[in-house]
């Protein structure tokens, strides 16, 4: 376990070292969400109607922009070979890249939408709901889009055939996401969306390292 955490730790120095790429996703997501007002008008009424689906929209595409810091420079410098040759269970190695990957890009998008989702006048009754889906969710997207990273690991710009990879696999997250924070606006029950959102995530965390693990190795051998 110690090992592991000295891995997830190692990747979190990287990324802080790496400076303005480890905030890229996170420029992203802001940008995008504050075109939305310029690009359909300062309607409140039209905003506070689009706030979930543009929140989540930008939060997925922005965590889909940094999926080739996972695993691409350790396989380019050789790092990821000798991590493999370690001793370190792979599954666990790759969980721990994961972890990584979501405090660096999962965990600054939830801190960031609350102040977003007041630039598109989100009800009160959405906070709540909001940012439970994305504690909830963004888990998802960095589990998922682990599969994609590894298996794009020795494509030559795979950037569009991950992005082509990790889409589809996306769209349950992004459904239920919004539908918990539009049940909760319109004074519904969000509890059955946060329940599948968190069954999702939850089926994720042992079946997404496994299959990523495999596809590392893959590429490894």
């Amino acid at each position: 376990m110690k090992r592991l955490i000295a891995v997830t730790t190692r990747d979190l120095r990287l990324a802080v070292r790496q400076g303005g790429a480890t905030f890229l996703a996170l420029v992203f997501f802001v940008l995008t969400v504050t075109l939305f007002p310029l690009g359909i008008g300062p309607e409140p009424t039209v905003l506070a109607r689009v706030a979930p689906g543009v929140l989540w929209v930008a939060a997925l595409l922005a965590a889909m922009l940094s999926l080739d810091r996972l695993f691409q420079a350790d396989f380019e410098d050789g790092s990821l070979e000798q991590l493999a040759l370690s001793g370190l269970p792979m599954g666990g190695m790759v969980f721990a890249k994961i972890v990584a990957h979501w405090l660096t890009t999962g965990l600054p998008l939830l801190l960031a939408s609350p102040i977003l989702a007041v630039l598109l006048n989100m009800n009160e009754e959405g906070f709540a709901a909001l940012m439970l889906t994305m504690l909830i969710g963004t888990p998802a997207l960095s589990l998922i889009g682990a599969i994609g990273a590894a298996l794009t690991l020795t494509v030559r710009r795979g950037g569009v055939l991950l992005s082509l990879l990790v889409l589809p696999l996306y769209i349950p997250v992004l459904i239920f996401g919004v539908s918990a924070i539009d049940a909760a606006v319109h004074g519904l029950n969000a509890k059955p969306h946060l329940l599948l959102l968190g069954a999702l995530t939850l089926a994720c965390l042992p079946l997404c390292p496994w299959a990523a693990s495999a596809a590392v190795k893959l590429s490894l051998e």
